[in-house]
């Protein structure tokens, strides 16, 4: 990556982790108590911080759903993901782990897709030591952490390590060979710009050889039986819906269970920035899915 490009990707970290932290007033569920700790895991590219949101209901041990939030790969703000941590915990009766994986430029791939599987497969392994059940585990992410839960899912498949109970895949980047600019969006002026979609795809993949990897870009990839029953949400008006669709898709025609839901009249990232009726019946959405997934 050149320096100029590394100087853009550096304050885009500026500019947006500071917007993504504001969630929609009406996603905030401010009714739901916040049981949280933190916790800190030993990765093979460094230690990770976890935020661990405990549910208050009296059920042990309970199952876990770790997540990873989004940002382009270069925004580390783990935070913005407290409503939905919040509202799964209390609804799905499930544990979550709200993870801080590395960003670029500073650490690109394949630092965070390692840092995801570790975290996640360290949660599998811990569950005595930490009171949640290990044996039920779910996996997903927003943007760019559901394309790391899609890496996460397709790495323990092929080690044969465990299995999710369900991956979400909530508004994904899962091609990034594509020229964004052909990426299209049924309005005008969508959230994501060709040039934003440049500059996050060159900082967390400095190597052209990587763009078509499939755990860089899991759409691309023609093998993909084996992988857990997925959740896919898609919006409308997203530059990324095409492919998120066409992953469905293609996890359906593999033999994957697949539940995929495109929200109409909505752009990437409504989950968070709204319109707020849209956003909680797809964060319910999550939800629900994740408890009848983790029921025993």
């Amino acid at each position: 990556m050149s320096f100029s490009r590394r100087i853009q990707a550096r304050g885009v970290q500026l500019l947006l982790g500071r917007m993504m932290s504001r969630v929609h007033e009406d996603l905030r569920f401010t009714d739901i108590p916040k049981r949280t700790e933190s916790i800190r895991v030993e990765t093979g590219a460094g230690p990770v911080t976890c935020t661990v949101y405990r549910p208050s209901a009296a059920v042990a041990p309970a199952p876990v759903y770790v997540n990873f939030h989004g940002g382009g790969f270069v925004v580390a703000r783990p935070q913005q993901d407290d409503h939905i941590c919040r509202y799964i915990a209390a609804t799905a009766g499930c544990v979550v782990i709200n993870v801080d994986y590395a960003v670029a430029p500073q650490r690109p791939y394949p630092v965070p897709v390692t840092q995801a599987y570790d975290v996640t497969a360290w949660a599998v392994e811990s569950g005595t030591a930490n009171d949640w059940d290990g044996s039920r585990i779910a996996v997903g992410g927003h943007s760019a952490g559901a394309n790391l839960t899609a890496a996460v899912c397709r790495t323990a498949r092929d080690r044969g390590t465990f299995t999710p109970r369900l991956q979400i895949i909530d508004s994904a980047p899962l091609d990034q060979l594509a020229d964004p600019a052909a990426k299209r969006s049924p309005v005008p002026k969508p959230l994501l710009t060709p040039q934003l979609m440049r500059l996050f795809t060159a900082a967390y993949v400095p190597d052209p050889a990587d763009l078509a990897h499939p755990l860089v870009s899991p759409g691309l990839a023609d093998d993909l039986a084996g992988l857990p029953p997925a959740l896919v949400i898609t919006a409308e008006n997203d530059r990324l819906r095409d492919e998120g669709d066409a992953y469905a898709k293609a996890l359906e025609a593999a033999g994957v269970p697949v539940t995929h839901r495109c929200f109409e009249g909505v752009d990437h990232y409504f989950t968070h920035t709204g319109p707020a009726p849209a956003g909680r019946e797809a964060i319910d959405l999550m939800a629900t899915t994740l408890r009848t997934a983790l029921t025993v």
